[in-house]
């Protein structure tokens, strides 16, 4: 079988472009590819206002009415019929949003027993689910960044690449964090998602500064199934993950009681913070899937965003 010279050079060309494509999504982050497949679960809804406005996409043709200016009128769709017709355009005023995604020491355990399938450190999870949300709303239309003066909102694929790259670092950092709110933008929204088991009074602080710039957000607490559960018995040694902090018992099971009524106490505290902020709360278990987190967040935004 002869095969042609133009044949041999386009198949060339495929294979060379084709190598270039994996090439390109090899170099892609692995929390990014992770968070566009989780994404692809979820149904998007609209958050884009839509009505008619200045914009790109067209909306609605209607008829002109008194008043329309004449640079307005669609003369090739008038043309057609016996009145005149003006094109609309929809208007999507695009939002910022901000996310927190804690990077403190506690973010890093995963109390998954040895010799089963491991379950991802709490820093993991809530990493992805920023990234994938990033992305369903960028997909939107809106501006996506982090809290810090790094990286603010802004639009368009190479963000996420810059939002995955400095959520994947790995710093050094102290056993509980707090975020930092100063550049986050008036009549914004934000996602807070940590383990908030650091002093509640700065993140009530924060959400009381936030209220008063008119953002809006969510509270996303994420835990380990152990930290929930608290199945230690007997002897333990309890550690901070940064070995700060140790506490060690003969009887781990009399602490059960208590452990679980004060972190029942939390949760009802900060969940009254966002309440008195307008903001929503909620928790999420490493040991569920990630898609039932990911679509309370983005109905949560869509719910804030009316």
């Amino acid at each position: 079988m002869s095969v042609s010279p133009e044949t041999a050079g386009a198949g060339v060309a495929a294979l060379g472009l084709r190598r270039e494509a994996e090439g390109a999504a090899g170099a892609l982050p692995p929390l990014l590819v992770a968070a566009e497949q989780l994404a692809a679960t979820v149904q998007m809804g609209g958050h884009g206002r839509r009505r008619a406005g200045p914009g790109e996409e067209f909306w609605q043709y209607r008829p002109a009415h008194s008043g329309d200016e004449a640079r307005l009128v669609d003369w090739r769709r008038s043309a057609r019929a016996d009145q005149q017709f003006v094109r609309d355009r929809e208007w999507q005023l695009a939002q910022s949003v901000h996310l927190w995604v804690d990077d403190a020491a506690s973010m890093r355990f995963s109390g998954a027993p040895e010799g089963r399938r491991a379950r991802p450190a709490k820093a993991g999870r809530a990493r992805l689910l920023a990234l994938a949300l990033g992305v369903l709303m960028i997909r939107a239309g809106e501006r996506v960044g982090l809290t810090g003066p790094l990286a603010p909102p802004r639009p368009g694929r190479a963000q996420l690449l810059m939002l995955a790259q400095m959520l994947s670092a790995e710093e050094d950092a102290p056993d509980y964090g707090a975020p930092d709110v100063a550049g986050i933008s008036g009549h914004a929204r934000a996602v807070f998602l940590s383990d908030f088991f650091g002093d509640l009074g700065a993140i009530e602080a924060a959400l009381g500064a936030l209220a008063d710039r008119g953002v809006t957000g969510v509270l996303l607490q994420v835990l380990d199934p152990a930290e929930e559960e608290f199945p230690f018995d007997g002897r333990t040694i309890f550690e901070s993950m940064t070995g700060a902090l140790r506490h060690e018992t003969r009887e781990a099971g009399d602490l059960r009681a208590r452990y679980l009524a004060r972190l029942a106490e939390r949760r009802d505290r900060l969940a009254g913070i966002a309440r008195a902020a307008g903001w929503q709360f909620s928790t999420h278990h490493t040991g569920d899937p990630a898609q039932g987190a990911l679509l309370w967040l983005w109905a949560a935004l869509e719910r804030g965003a009316r």
